[in-house]
Protein backbone atom coordinates (compact mmCIF):
# COMPACT_ATOMS: atom_id res chain seq x y z
CA UNK A 1 0.00 0.00 0.00
CA UNK A 2 2.88 2.40 0.83
CA UNK A 3 4.95 1.77 -2.42
CA UNK A 4 2.28 3.27 -4.43
CA UNK A 5 3.10 7.07 -2.15
CA UNK A 6 6.62 6.47 -2.98
CA UNK A 7 7.57 9.61 -3.73
CA UNK A 8 9.19 8.30 -7.40
CA UNK A 9 5.90 6.98 -8.95
CA UNK A 10 4.38 10.92 -7.25
CA UNK A 11 6.60 12.86 -9.35
CA UNK A 12 5.69 10.07 -12.59
CA UNK A 13 2.05 10.60 -12.11
CA UNK A 14 2.70 14.68 -11.82
CA UNK A 15 4.61 14.47 -15.05
CA UNK A 16 1.65 12.46 -16.69
CA UNK A 17 -1.25 14.89 -15.88
CA UNK A 18 1.00 18.01 -16.91
CA UNK A 19 1.46 16.50 -20.60
CA UNK A 20 -2.14 14.91 -20.86
CA UNK A 21 -3.25 18.53 -19.56
CA UNK A 22 -0.66 20.41 -22.45
CA UNK A 23 -1.89 18.33 -25.31
CA UNK A 24 -5.58 18.77 -24.39
CA UNK A 25 -5.36 22.61 -24.64
CA UNK A 26 -3.08 22.54 -27.88
CA UNK A 27 -5.78 19.93 -29.48
CA UNK A 28 -8.83 21.03 -28.15
CA UNK A 29 -12.25 19.43 -27.41
CA UNK A 30 -14.39 18.37 -29.25
CA UNK A 31 -17.76 20.96 -29.30
CA UNK A 32 -20.12 18.79 -31.86
CA UNK A 33 -19.59 21.55 -34.42
CA UNK A 34 -16.41 19.75 -36.11
CA UNK A 35 -16.76 19.77 -39.59
CA UNK A 36 -17.77 16.06 -40.79
CA UNK A 37 -15.02 13.53 -42.39
CA UNK A 38 -15.48 13.52 -46.70
CA UNK A 39 -17.49 10.87 -47.95
CA UNK A 40 -17.15 10.43 -51.77
CA UNK A 41 -20.04 8.78 -51.56
CA UNK A 42 -22.16 10.74 -50.34
CA UNK A 43 -20.26 14.24 -50.99
CA UNK A 44 -22.46 17.26 -50.78
CA UNK A 45 -23.71 19.38 -54.04
CA UNK A 46 -20.80 21.98 -53.63
CA UNK A 47 -23.70 24.49 -55.06
CA UNK A 48 -25.75 24.32 -52.19
CA UNK A 49 -25.17 27.51 -49.90
CA UNK A 50 -22.76 29.03 -52.10
CA UNK A 51 -25.00 32.14 -52.72
CA UNK A 52 -24.96 32.69 -48.51
CA UNK A 53 -21.13 32.27 -48.54
CA UNK A 54 -20.34 34.65 -51.32
CA UNK A 55 -23.23 37.29 -50.38
CA UNK A 56 -25.03 36.38 -53.56
CA UNK A 57 -28.66 35.12 -52.76
CA UNK A 58 -29.88 35.14 -56.47
CA UNK A 59 -26.95 33.83 -58.38
CA UNK A 60 -25.04 30.29 -57.77
CA UNK A 61 -21.35 30.73 -58.23
CA UNK A 62 -19.88 27.83 -59.61
CA UNK A 63 -15.95 27.43 -58.82
CA UNK A 64 -14.08 26.81 -62.03
CA UNK A 65 -13.84 23.03 -62.77
CA UNK A 66 -17.10 22.62 -60.91
CA UNK A 67 -20.11 20.33 -63.33
CA UNK A 68 -23.72 20.19 -63.07
CA UNK A 69 -25.45 17.20 -62.15
CA UNK A 70 -26.13 16.85 -66.04
CA UNK A 71 -22.93 18.05 -67.17
CA UNK A 72 -21.21 15.20 -65.31
CA UNK A 73 -23.81 12.60 -66.38
CA UNK A 74 -22.88 13.78 -69.88
CA UNK A 75 -18.91 13.37 -69.41
CA UNK A 76 -19.66 9.82 -67.76
CA UNK A 77 -21.57 8.99 -71.36
CA UNK A 78 -18.61 10.53 -73.23
CA UNK A 79 -16.28 8.49 -71.04
CA UNK A 80 -17.57 5.29 -71.57
CA UNK A 81 -16.45 2.97 -74.24
CA UNK A 82 -17.98 2.04 -77.40
CA UNK A 83 -19.40 -1.51 -78.33
CA UNK A 84 -16.92 -3.71 -78.71
CA UNK A 85 -18.47 -4.51 -82.46
CA UNK A 86 -18.51 -1.16 -83.49
CA UNK A 87 -16.35 -0.76 -86.65
CA UNK A 88 -16.94 -4.13 -87.09
CA UNK A 89 -20.54 -5.03 -87.10
CA UNK A 90 -23.73 -3.35 -87.65
CA UNK A 91 -25.57 -2.74 -84.23
CA UNK A 92 -29.01 -5.22 -83.82
CA UNK A 93 -26.84 -7.83 -86.04
CA UNK A 94 -26.59 -11.62 -85.03
CA UNK A 95 -22.07 -10.50 -86.09
CA UNK A 96 -22.62 -8.17 -83.20
CA UNK A 97 -24.48 -10.28 -80.90
CA UNK A 98 -21.63 -13.05 -81.03
CA UNK A 99 -18.33 -10.44 -80.60
CA UNK A 100 -20.22 -8.82 -77.41
CA UNK A 101 -20.50 -12.68 -76.11
CA UNK A 102 -17.20 -13.61 -77.32
CA UNK A 103 -16.03 -10.54 -75.31
CA UNK A 104 -17.90 -11.03 -71.75
CA UNK A 105 -16.22 -14.42 -71.75
CA UNK A 106 -13.02 -13.31 -72.72
CA UNK A 107 -12.17 -9.84 -71.63
CA UNK A 108 -9.00 -9.47 -73.40
CA UNK A 109 -10.75 -9.68 -76.35
CA UNK A 110 -10.94 -7.30 -78.92
CA UNK A 111 -11.79 -7.06 -82.96
CA UNK A 112 -9.16 -4.98 -83.72
CA UNK A 113 -6.65 -6.58 -81.63
CA UNK A 114 -7.79 -10.22 -83.31
CA UNK A 115 -7.34 -9.45 -86.75
CA UNK A 116 -3.89 -7.76 -86.11
CA UNK A 117 -2.83 -11.39 -84.80
CA UNK A 118 -4.95 -12.84 -87.77
CA UNK A 119 -2.87 -11.09 -89.92
CA UNK A 120 -0.03 -12.06 -88.70
CA UNK A 121 -0.93 -15.51 -88.41
CA UNK A 122 -1.76 -16.18 -92.25
CA UNK A 123 1.34 -14.89 -93.20
CA UNK A 124 2.99 -17.51 -90.69
CA UNK A 125 0.47 -20.17 -92.03
CA UNK A 126 0.91 -19.78 -95.43
CA UNK A 127 4.75 -19.23 -95.51
CA UNK A 128 4.92 -22.31 -93.62
CA UNK A 129 2.19 -24.29 -95.50
CA UNK A 130 5.19 -23.38 -98.67
CA UNK A 131 8.25 -24.11 -96.92
CA UNK A 132 6.88 -27.03 -95.69
CA UNK A 133 7.50 -25.93 -92.41
CA UNK A 134 5.51 -28.75 -90.29
CA UNK A 135 6.68 -27.10 -86.72
CA UNK A 136 5.28 -23.89 -87.02
CA UNK A 137 1.73 -25.47 -88.91
CA UNK A 138 1.27 -27.82 -85.71
CA UNK A 139 1.21 -23.94 -83.36
CA UNK A 140 -1.47 -22.62 -85.66
CA UNK A 141 -3.84 -25.16 -86.81
CA UNK A 142 -6.13 -27.41 -85.43
CA UNK A 143 -5.72 -31.48 -85.55
CA UNK A 144 -8.16 -31.52 -88.54
CA UNK A 145 -6.60 -28.50 -90.45
CA UNK A 146 -2.69 -29.85 -89.70
CA UNK A 147 -3.56 -33.34 -91.36
CA UNK A 148 -4.82 -31.92 -94.28
CA UNK A 149 -1.63 -29.51 -94.67
CA UNK A 150 0.49 -32.20 -93.75
CA UNK A 151 -0.92 -34.43 -96.81
CA UNK A 152 -0.62 -31.80 -99.16
CA UNK A 153 3.11 -31.07 -98.21
CA UNK A 154 3.65 -35.09 -98.01
CA UNK A 155 1.91 -35.24 -101.57
CA UNK A 156 4.39 -32.54 -102.79
CA UNK A 157 7.50 -33.78 -101.45
CA UNK A 158 6.65 -37.31 -102.66
CA UNK A 159 6.14 -35.64 -106.26
CA UNK A 160 9.34 -34.06 -105.74
CA UNK A 161 7.75 -30.58 -106.66
CA UNK A 162 8.51 -27.09 -104.51
CA UNK A 163 7.12 -23.83 -104.13
CA UNK A 164 8.98 -20.65 -104.70
CA UNK A 165 6.48 -17.89 -102.79
CA UNK A 166 6.79 -14.51 -101.50
CA UNK A 167 4.30 -12.83 -99.63
CA UNK A 168 3.42 -9.29 -100.56
CA UNK A 169 1.09 -8.20 -98.00
CA UNK A 170 -2.70 -7.83 -96.94
CA UNK A 171 -5.05 -5.71 -98.56
CA UNK A 172 -7.92 -6.24 -96.17
CA UNK A 173 -8.88 -8.43 -93.27
CA UNK A 174 -12.56 -8.51 -92.33
CA UNK A 175 -14.56 -10.14 -89.77
CA UNK A 176 -17.43 -11.72 -91.33
CA UNK A 177 -18.73 -14.76 -88.74
CA UNK A 178 -18.38 -15.13 -85.19
CA UNK A 179 -20.19 -17.85 -82.73
CA UNK A 180 -19.67 -19.22 -79.29
CA UNK A 181 -20.41 -22.57 -79.34
CA UNK A 182 -19.68 -25.74 -76.60
CA UNK A 183 -17.88 -22.96 -74.77
CA UNK A 184 -15.35 -22.55 -78.23
CA UNK A 185 -15.11 -18.66 -79.42
CA UNK A 186 -15.31 -19.49 -83.63
CA UNK A 187 -14.56 -15.97 -85.33
CA UNK A 188 -14.34 -16.11 -89.32
CA UNK A 189 -12.44 -13.69 -91.61
CA UNK A 190 -12.16 -12.90 -94.56
CA UNK A 191 -8.62 -11.76 -96.02
CA UNK A 192 -7.55 -10.68 -99.07
CA UNK A 193 -3.45 -10.80 -100.02
CA UNK A 194 -1.54 -10.41 -102.51
CA UNK A 195 1.02 -12.97 -103.06
CA UNK A 196 3.83 -14.18 -106.06
CA UNK A 197 4.08 -18.18 -106.02
CA UNK A 198 5.14 -20.87 -108.49
CA UNK A 199 5.05 -24.40 -108.06
CA UNK A 200 8.20 -26.35 -109.78
CA UNK A 201 8.30 -30.00 -110.70
CA UNK A 202 11.21 -31.86 -110.09
CA UNK A 203 13.12 -31.11 -113.40
CA UNK A 204 12.50 -27.69 -112.58
CA UNK A 205 9.31 -26.77 -114.68
CA UNK A 206 6.80 -24.74 -113.79
CA UNK A 207 3.19 -26.50 -113.72
CA UNK A 208 1.33 -23.97 -111.31
CA UNK A 209 1.80 -20.10 -110.64
CA UNK A 210 3.79 -17.45 -111.89
CA UNK A 211 7.15 -16.53 -110.40
CA UNK A 212 6.78 -12.46 -111.59
CA UNK A 213 3.58 -12.00 -111.15
CA UNK A 214 1.53 -10.93 -108.26
CA UNK A 215 -1.50 -12.49 -107.87
CA UNK A 216 -4.64 -11.35 -105.48
CA UNK A 217 -6.02 -14.37 -103.35
CA UNK A 218 -9.09 -14.32 -100.97
CA UNK A 219 -9.19 -16.30 -98.63
CA UNK A 220 -12.14 -17.39 -95.80
CA UNK A 221 -10.60 -18.79 -92.37
CA UNK A 222 -12.16 -19.61 -89.52
CA UNK A 223 -10.14 -19.68 -85.92
CA UNK A 224 -10.95 -21.24 -82.55
CA UNK A 225 -10.03 -20.81 -79.05
CA UNK A 226 -11.80 -22.60 -76.34
CA UNK A 227 -12.44 -19.73 -73.63
CA UNK A 228 -12.24 -21.37 -70.19
CA UNK A 229 -8.74 -22.60 -71.54
CA UNK A 230 -5.50 -20.71 -70.36
CA UNK A 231 -4.26 -20.64 -73.73
CA UNK A 232 -4.79 -17.51 -75.09
CA UNK A 233 -4.11 -18.36 -78.12
CA UNK A 234 -6.64 -19.16 -81.27
CA UNK A 235 -6.14 -21.98 -83.81
CA UNK A 236 -7.27 -22.23 -87.60
CA UNK A 237 -10.01 -24.66 -87.72
CA UNK A 238 -11.21 -24.42 -91.28
CA UNK A 239 -10.15 -22.64 -94.35
CA UNK A 240 -11.88 -21.74 -97.86
CA UNK A 241 -10.70 -20.40 -100.74
CA UNK A 242 -13.03 -17.31 -102.25
CA UNK A 243 -11.66 -17.31 -105.76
Amino acid sequence: MNEAFDPFNLLILGIAIVIFWRLRNALGRRTGHERKPFDPFNAPDTNEGAGAETGNTGNVVTLPGAKTEEARLDQQLDDDEPPVWQGHAEDGTPLAEALATIAASDQSFQPTTFLEGGRMAYEMIVTAFDAGDRRTLKTLLSKEVLEAFETAINDRESNGSTIESNFVGIDNATIIDASVKSGNANVTVKIVSQLISATFDRDGNIIDGDPKKVREVTDIWTFMRELESNDPNWKLIATEAAN
